[in-house]
Parts: structure tokens; sequence; C-alpha cells
């Protein structure tokens, strides 16, 4: 990879792993229009370590917040808000994870081309915004926490995110709207429920790596981190403080218009 190759996608990985417009499908475009070659499994390692430091680093005083909870828990033997929202992360993880066992090489195989990546751009574009409107009267988990059975069901909406152009925070994004959260609560959500996803889908991919004798170039590896971390820490940071006013239609409409792009291509 030549250093803008490794700056662009880095850049691209960063941008758009939190925002809901999906990251698979702005990857494929500079493969196609500049005939890229791929970019291998470490610098998907370099770029998953990236965004992983980069999501924990905002909100590492919730972390540190829910971990101090889970401790107070176990030592006054009773539970309290901030175990219920470790667990559901726990919930909302599990659908992901064994979608994922089962039907990695499937996807792999069958699912990777540019027409349904153009295609589910556009189809989980149009249902965030059905969501986006989706009258919200009773936003109870705003004060109480996700519940369980909501944490279930979106993250059965993130296990549809291993197809390529659903992108996963647009689709947990797009379930936590449907289900009476408000805007901000769901992405602060969907940017939690990532870290345990992004987190294994990096580990498995190293297994991947160490498995393989091509030697990795560090060089590219550490530019991988550090501007993929960089640009999705700042890219968390100003969707957070302006998706109340902004809401989901300008990310609509530009998924509309990639996936047409895409589809013309």
């Amino acid at each position: 990879m030549d250093t803008i190759q490794v700056v662009v996608l880095a850049l691209i990985q960063g941008l758009t792993e939190f925002l809901p417009i999906s990251s698979s499908a702005h990857l494929i475009l500079p493969s196609q229009l500049l005939g890229w070659p791929d970019q291998g499994l470490a610098f998907d390692v370099a770029v998953h370590v990236g965004t992983l430091l980069a999501v924990i680093g905002y909100f590492r005083r919730d972390l540190w917040v829910l971990g101090r909870g889970c401790v107070t828990a176990v030592f006054e033997r009773r539970m309290n808000s901030n175990v219920n929202m470790v667990l559901a992360l726990c919930v909302g993880s599990i659908p992901a994870v064994v979608v994922g066992f089962l039907a990695d090489n499937w996807i792999e195989t069958h699912l990777r081309s540019q027409f349904v990546i153009a295609l589910a751009t556009i189809i989980f574009g149009v249902l965030l915004g059905v969501a986006d409107r989706w009258p919200r009267m009773n936003q109870l988990q705003s004060n109480s926490g996700v519940t369980l059975p909501c944490a279930f069901l979106i993250g059965l909406a993130q296990a549809t995110a291993l197809i390529p152009g659903t992108s996963r925070s647009g689709v947990t994004m797009t379930a936590a709207l449907l289900l009476g959260l408000g805007r901000v609560e769901a992405a602060r959500f969907s940017f939690l429920l990532s870290i345990p996803i992004i987190a294994g889908a990096g580990l498995f991919q190293m297994l991947k790596v160490s498995s393989t004798p091509d030697a990795m170039e560090w060089s590219v590896f550490a530019w991988g981190v550090v501007l993929s971390g960089i640009s999705a820490y700042f890219c968390i940071r100003l969707f957070l403080a302006s998706i109340e006013r902004m809401g989901m239609m300008p990310f609509v409409l530009y998924r509309l218009l990639l996936g047409t792009v895409l589809l013309l291509v």
C-alpha cells in the first residue's frame, strides 16, 4: 500500500465506522474508481484497533462508571443501573456473534458484491429515515436505561450489519429509534454496543493475520491505527453534539445518493 492509499482508507474507515452511512460502501469506491488493490487483513486490523481506541477513549468516563458500578453491585449483592447497562450490552452483542460465527464464510462468498452493497445502502437508509420520523411517545428508556428485551432486539438488528452496506451504527440506531429511544440515547447505546463487536472482529482478524506468512508492515499498521482513531474520535464527538438538532435525514439522503452512485459505477 502506498501512502495515499493508507491515508485515504484509514480516514474513510474512521469517519464512516460510527456514522450511519456504511463504511463498506465507502471503502469499495476508491478501489473501483482508482483501481487500488485490496488493503489486506493487517490493515483491517489496524483500523479496527484505531476505531476501538477512539470509542473507548470517548466513553472512558462512562466505562469507568459502569465498571465501578458493577464492582459495587458485587460487594452490595444487589443490582443497579450500571449492571443493567452492562447486561444490556452483553445481550445486544450475542446475535451478531452467533450469526457471524455461523455465516461469516457464506456472507463473505455471496454478499460482498457491489450490487448487494448498493442495495443495502439504499434500503437501510430508507429504514433509518422511517425510524427517525417514527412517533416516540414513551421514551422511558431515556431515564430507566435500555431494557434487556430492547437490547436483544437491537442486537438482532446489529446482526444484519454483517451484510455489507447495511452500516452497523445505522441499523442499531434504526432499531433503537423504533423502540422509543431518543436520537442521542440511540446513538450512545449504538456506540457502546460497538465496543465488544469491534474488539471481537479485530481479534478474529488478528488471528487470521498471525496464521499468514506475509510480514506485517508496521509503519502502515501504525498509520492505520492513528489516522482511523483520531478521525473516529472527532466523528463521534461531532455526531453526538449535533444529532439532536440535525436529525438523521441528511444521512438518509446521502445514503440514497451513495447507493445510486454505486449502482451506476
